[in-house]
């Protein structure tokens, strides 16, 4: 029997949840191969993980976010990869599709296997206004599950044609010069196979380049301006850094779930070699066991009420920057808390972590590298702190 059930009948946790043999089974792959297997592609297109947040005028879920970091977490716990992969893609194409005219986000976004993979900024990117649109060149890199999607995307600040910055007249940037999101086919650009890593592999977070690349205005919006955004959800008012922020917090969860509970099975029946007695009646263990629990509960606990908080006031006009800032700190707090589980797992695992079958080894890399992200480094905890104390104000884009 197929346990990918239909999108229409379960709920997208659910079919998170399904997925775990298949993700387990080609995980090892996966890494390897630095891509998601053909077999888990064709999985999570079936089970509609590419539309979790994508507008519904579009066809797609706009979940409620504490249901979807939940839908997030349950990946990672099964393969971290995976999860970082469809949390990007669907952070990054919903709020394009959210500030692009609606005909043309249902022509880019309206099929469920399109997908939309992002690279971080490159310093040299530049896009020249031009009759229509925009000329675009550079090189991005981090297009994590690009390999497995139509479209790729990239910011840019606009310059005009004789190269001096074109200065925005409203939204977030006014008076500075305009930055971009730019949608465009990866057909159209050139795919660069550096992605050798320590963890998540599996994401195949190439960089890709562009040169000269014409792309139509309904094709270049400004994602987070209030000016430019076409759906009203709750969701797209957060915009994409607390959306980003919020799933790959979810993912470093899951993964340190997974090896908590990988840690809790091996005590059950293991006899450490520095210890007479088995680890399960081992009182350290037992400590150690109970206060990883406490902290990863106490984490996601964090997460989804700062979450649910964030959603319900931008589903009822009353988002307001302490709302971002609690959000903010919940997902930079939860990325480190998950990470130092996941390392005192590993640890207490003794030799058996280090070796490729059992279940530390990859999610233990994958652990490490998701916490290098930008989303859990100290200066967003930093930041919180002179909100707090009152020493400055916080920029209002977060």
């Amino acid at each position: 029997m197929d346990t990918r059930v239909s999108a229409i009948t379960t709920s997208a946790l659910d079919r998170a949840r399904a997925l775990q043999p298949l993700l387990d089974e080609h995980g090892p792959e996966m890494d390897r191969r630095r891509e998601v297997t053909p077999e888990v592609v064709d999985a999570l297109v079936k089970a509609d993980m590419l539309r979790l947040l994508l507008p519904r005028s579009l066809g797609g879920q706009e979940m409620q976010l504490v249901d979807y970091a939940r839908t997030i977490e349950a990946l990672g716990y099964a393969d971290a990869s995976v999860a970082w992969f469809i949390n990007q893609s669907n952070v990054s194409s919903s709020t394009s599709a959210a500030a692009m005219p609606h005909d043309t986000a249902l022509e880019v976004f309206g099929k469920p296997n399109v997908g939309l993979a992002w690279g971080a900024r490159h310093s040299r990117s530049k896009a020249i206004r031009v009759p229509g649109g925009y000329r675009l060149t550079g090189t991005w890199s981090f297009a994590s599950g690009g390999r497995h999607t139509t479209w790729l995307g990239a910011h840019s600040a606009v310059q005009n044609p004789d190269g001096t910055p074109l200065v925005a007249h409203n939204g977030v940037h006014k008076g500075r010069q305009d930055d971009r999101s730019f949608v465009f086919l990866r057909s159209e650009a050139k795919i660069i196979d550096d992605w050798q890593v320590l963890g998540l592999r599996g994401t195949g977070s190439d960089s890709y380049t562009v040169e000269d690349l014409f792309v139509p205005d309904e094709r270049a919006p400004a994602r987070d301006q209030l000016s430019e955004r076409r759906e009203p959800g709750p969701l797209y008012v957060l915009g994409s850094t607390l959306l980003y922020a919020t799933g790959f917090c979810s993912v470093t969860l899951g993964v340190g779930r997974r090896l908590l509970e990988s840690y809790i099975e091996l005590a059950r029946g293991k006899h450490s070699r520095a210890s007479p007695s088995a680890m399960a009646v081992n009182q350290a263990n037992q400590r150690e066991i109970g206060l990883l629990e406490a902290q990863l509960s106490a984490a996601r606990a964090f997460l989804h009420e700062a979450a649910g908080q964030a959603y319900d006031a931008a589903s009822n006009g009353t988002l307001t920057l302490d709302h971002r800032i609690r959000l903010r700190l919940a997902t930079t707090y939860g990325m480190n808390e998950a990470t130092d589980a996941s390392v005192t797992a590993y640890r207490a695992a003794g030799t058996t972590a280090i070796m490729n079958a059992a279940p530390f080894e990859r999610r233990f890399r994958d652990a490490m590298s998701a916490s290098q992200h930008l989303q859990a480094m100290m200066p967003h905890v930093e930041m919180v702190g002179r909100h707090l104390l009152g020493v400055d104000n916080p920029i209002q884009h977060i």
